[in-house]
């Protein structure tokens, strides 16, 4: 009882601190974020640290090479924006279970299990400046211990004991993949239109943002409209996070986004700048584009820059994904104010302010 009462004075203090700093900021300066991406992580650090905990518990196998890859990717640096959601989501509708923790690290597991399989697709060989684990240990094991961390997700849903957590993410990995299928199909197809493309990036990513935000709410027995509510939240911000990967790709530099650049235009995606930048560009250009995204490879890499800077095709990424980033803010009014409720609207913000 008194660690529990040391607990929530902690989260009351840190709740305290970032609502002195949002006064502090709104006096100063009122066109900037009340809340930053490192004050978010205050407000949840405690949950964070068990989250960790807890990942790192049920990454164990009596299989050397799983704890290996498993502990490689996980520790490899990623923002764990997807279990933030989970927590902030409960946070805000005043749960006080420990259920948040193990829903978290289920959306982590599930998210790098997506990871090791597409960097296996893509013939991707850097992460977040790191080798990825294909180029490591191999194609083969990076599926297999992808699918290690899938199975163990579900095991730990199981342990939940809620058919409707069962529901959401069985249906969630299952969308998961058909946009992996889906995106698949698109490589190399030069008629893909911003309509198709926004189908992939749906379920590809939005997906598992939008889970991960409705089972906050689902914990906490809310109603409908607060569950659809955080739902709506989850899957436009994973839409305006995916668009800003996306425009990153060719407007950052390899050592920001940690990758490859121009690894969508070798691997022959057809994303939104292309998209736009065929749109709008002229004949010539259009042609240029066509035959990049039909030949992939990076030989292109000059002229797609080109076409893209000319047409100002990154400005008009950047303004959708805003565009998605406050339909996900918009949705947060049917919540109750709280500072977990400022910090969702924050990651929104951060997911298209980022440079990595």
């Amino acid at each position: 009882m008194k660690s529990l009462r040391l607990d929530r004075w902690r989260d009351t203090t840190l709740a305290c601190m970032v609502l002195l700093s949002r006064f502090s900021n709104r006096m100063n300066s009122p066109d900037i974020t009340t809340m930053d991406i490192a004050a978010v992580n205050a407000l949840i650090e405690r949950d964070m640290k068990l989250v960790d905990a807890l990942i790192m518990r049920r990454l164990q196998s009596d299989v050397v090479l799983i704890n290996q890859v498993g502990h490689y990717i996980v520790n490899s640096g990623g923002k764990r924006l997807r279990p933030i959601i989970v927590l902030l989501a409960a946070r805000t509708l005043d749960y006080r279970g420990e259920k948040h923790i193990d829903l978290a690290a289920i959306i982590e597991f599930i998210h790098t299990a997506t990871l090791l399989h597409d960097d296996v697709v893509d013939g991707s060989d850097k992460r977040r400046n790191r080798d990825t684990a294909n180029a490591v240990w191999g194609n083969a094991t990076s599926v297999l211990v992808g699918d290690f961390l899938y199975s163990r997700s579900f095991e730990m849903m199981v342990d939940i004991d809620t058919m409707r957590v069962m529901e959401i993410l069985s249906h969630a990995t299952n969308r998961i993949a058909e946009g992996e299928v889906l995106q698949l199909l698109n490589c190399h197809d030069a008629d893909i239109d911003e309509q198709k493309y926004f189908e992939v990036i749906l379920r590809k990513t939005a997906t598992l943002f939008e889970a991960g935000a409705q089972l906050g709410a689902v914990l906490c027995g809310a109603s409908a409209e607060r569950e659809r509510a955080l739902a709506d939240y989850g899957r436009h911000l994973g839409i305006a996070f995916q668009i800003i990967d996306d425009a990153l790709d060719y407007g950052a530099s390899a050592e920001e986004i940690g990758k490859n650049i121009g690894d969508d235009l070798a691997e022959g995606k057809p994303t939104l700048p292309l998209l736009r930048a065929m749109q709008v560009g002229t004949d010539k250009q259009r042609q240029a584009l066509r035959d990049a995204i039909e030949q992939g490879g990076r030989e292109h890499i000059g002229v797609v820059m080109a076409a893209i800077e000319s047409t100002d095709a990154i400005e008009y990424t950047s303004r959708l994904a805003k565009q998605e980033a406050d339909k996900a803010k918009k949705a947060l009014e049917e919540l109750p104010a709280s500072s977990y409720r400022d910090a969702l609207a924050a990651v929104a913000d951060f997911a298209i302010q980022r440079r990595n």
